[in-house]
């Protein structure tokens, strides 16, 4: 289940550009977990990327938005990629939830770096909407998908939601959450705490409660 992506611009760049495209974008990525986007600069990417000037930055991207926009993108098919993997593997729609919010942590587990700076970007276009910046709101705020998966469940009679976008933006904002949490107070145990989040929004889907144990 693929977040929306803002359509990629049409570049003929040769084979050392895009090789120096990315390596800019690596070390943006990198410096965003770091230090955080208020201090993510043109010169602090530089240092980072080993470059000799912020103009090789600026040949390549016409300005921040531009590349954060290329950071975000990055990031998010990365962890898509990891997603749709796993959630492809499972044949219900239950197990299906279960694979997109396990996912997220183990693209935690597997890409901090990444994790880390994507929360960056999405609290920057959270907390200060700037021009230039709509496109990436979309990306890292949309929570289209997974309104998706939730209304496929519904179709097909295995969950029975009154308003997929509201669980769904109830599922986001908890896996939004978590990996803020986690960049605080390191999670002693993710794996068990993404198995529980699970089960208590798959018990919001359910179409009847689970038997009582005896």
């Amino acid at each position: 289940m693929k977040r929306e992506l803002p359509s990629r611009p049409v570049h003929g760049h040769t084979f050392t550009q895009e090789a120096r495209r990315a390596q800019i974008v690596e070390a943006t990525i990198e410096t965003l977990a770091a230090v955080g986007y208020a201090r993510t600069s043109f010169t602090a990417i530089c240092r980072q990327a080993k470059l000799s000037s912020t103009g090789l930055i600026s040949y390549h991207f016409t300005g921040k938005p531009q590349l954060l926009w290329e950071v975000t993108r990055t990031i998010v098919e990365r962890e898509d990629t990891l997603r749709t993997v796993r959630v492809e593997r499972e044949t219900t729609h239950s197990g299906r939830l279960r694979a997109y919010i396990a996912s997220h942590f183990d693209f935690m587990a597997s890409h901090p770096t990444d994790a880390r700076a994507l929360t960056e970007i999405a609290g920057l276009v959270r907390e200060r909407p700037a021009h230039g910046l709509d496109d990436i709101a979309r990306s890292v705020l949309s929570v289209e998908r997974l309104v998706s998966l939730l209304e496929a469940g519904c179709r097909a009679g295995e969950f029975r939601i009154p308003d997929p976008q509201v669980l769904a933006l109830a599922v986001q904002g908890a896996l939004d959450n978590a990996v803020r949490h986690h960049e605080s107070f390191t999670f002693a145990d993710p794996e068990r705490l993404a198995r529980e989040l699970a089960d208590i929004f798959t018990r919001c889907t359910l179409t009847c409660d689970p038997p009582l144990e005896a």
